[in-house]
């Protein structure tokens, strides 16, 4: 029945002279995730884009991508009417009342937009002229203008568009209109939902993983990049780096007091993650970390590992409970592979007692310990990064 979708958008109409970027940018992420699905035509017409569909696509598959484009309000599926004559278009409509909504013993309200301003009938006259077209077609009908039950909505453009049905979309702005960002990416809740959230908001995304073999295992990390493919459906491709941490661990293990273990790494977890940040043209960094969630994440903790940072490093999740970091996490189907039972190198080499007040003076101090190798470990982490491209 639905031949095309018109794709609402929110913010994007705010953006004046620009705003032309955005649906170019939601265009085309739209017509690169339903190409696999088909050959769609995807294309922007007077503020909005409509969706033209295949001949026998699925309905279920292409709603279920178009509600990951970040930057869409809202997917309504329409039917289209060739033919703009009043008659054939009071018809179309009927049959469409008649065929989605067999129980007629509702209210209703027809809400028209003209974009075509050629069009004999303005505005108004099209919702008062049709809406006494279907009371005198179902007199079950009942008209209210406040609160219907069905919102039946006529836009005469070039066609006729009839749609009743808006379908949640994930909101937010197209991924690649606002820059890109390295995400921390870990083993565990958080992380992801930080790559998600901050994606929604138009950054396009790289993300790097700490490995310590043979501490953790290729199942830790197979877990990794299978939460790296579950944001890339909201993301896109992305490139997933995974540099080896093991000897530069241990070093730290080996030289630093036990209690601020946690903090040194974190620290050259951050510098490597910058340093691969430049590399890709990457404008910030981005982590899961929240306040007060654990030792590493108060706020001396986290003064102290932004101190290692030139860029920015993006927080989305700062102000989170963890329910509320759980509750997406299970919105964006990572939460299960999230709690799979294989530890990353945070929690193999964590300390028993963790300061949670670190002094920068008494860390830079610790850091001095390591000058003798950790310039060299750290270079050769970055000589030896395995790339895993994400599609």
């Amino acid at each position: 029945m639905f031949r095309a979708f018109l794709i609402k958008y929110a913010e994007i109409g705010l953006k004046g002279n620009n705003r032309y970027i955005f649906e170019n940018a939601l265009r085309d992420r739209i017509a690169g995730v339903l190409n696999p699905l088909g050959t769609y035509n995807v294309r922007k017409e007077q503020g909005r884009v409509f969706v033209e569909c295949p001949e026998n696509y699925d309905y279920e598959e292409t709603v279920e991508a178009l509600q990951r484009v970040f930057g869409i309000s809202s997917i309504c599926p329409v039917v289209v009417i060739d033919d703009s004559d009043w008659d054939a278009l009071t018809k179309g409509v009927g049959d469409y009342v008649d065929t989605m909504y067999p129980d007629k013993n509702i209210t209703f309200k027809v809400m028209a937009k003209r974009a075509d301003k050629n069009y004999p009938l303005t505005s108004p006259e099209i919702c008062r002229e049709m809406g006494a077209y279907l009371l005198k077609r179902f007199p079950e009908l009942k008209v209210d203008v406040h609160q219907p039950e069905l919102r039946l909505t006529v836009e005469v453009r070039t066609r006729v568009y009839v749609y009743s049905t808006d379908i949640p979309g994930p909101g937010g702005m197209p991924v690649g209109t606002n820059g890109k960002a390295m995400l921390l990416l870990s083993g565990g809740i958080d992380s992801p939902v930080a790559g998600y959230m901050i994606a929604k908001r138009g950054v396009s995304m790289a993300a790097v993983y700490f490995h310590a073999p043979p501490y953790t295992s290729e199942r830790a990390k197979q877990k990794v990049v299978d939460l790296a493919k579950g944001i890339s459906k909201y993301t896109g491709r992305m490139k997933l780096f995974v540099v080896n941490f093991t000897d530069i661990q241990l070093y730290i293990y080996d030289k630093c007091p036990h209690n601020e273990l946690t903090i040194i790494m974190r620290r050259y977890m951050m510098r490597i993650a910058e340093k691969l940040a430049e590399e890709e043209n990457c404008l910030g960094l981005v982590t899961g970390e929240s306040i007060g969630q654990v030792a590493s994440q108060t706020m001396h903790s986290l003064a102290s590992t932004n101190e290692v940072c030139s860029m920015p490093v993006y927080r989305p999740l700062v102000a989170f409970d963890k329910k509320d970091i759980v509750d997406i996490a299970k919105n964006i189907d990572t939460y299960e592979t999230s709690i799979l039972p294989y530890e990353d190198c945070c929690t193999i080499f964590v300390a028993k007692h963790p300061v949670t007040k670190p002094n920068l003076k008494t860390i830079r101090n610790s850091e001095r310990r390591l000058e003798e190798g950790i310039d060299d470990m750290v270079d050769m982490a970055l000589k030896t990064v395995e790339i895993i491209n994400i599609d």
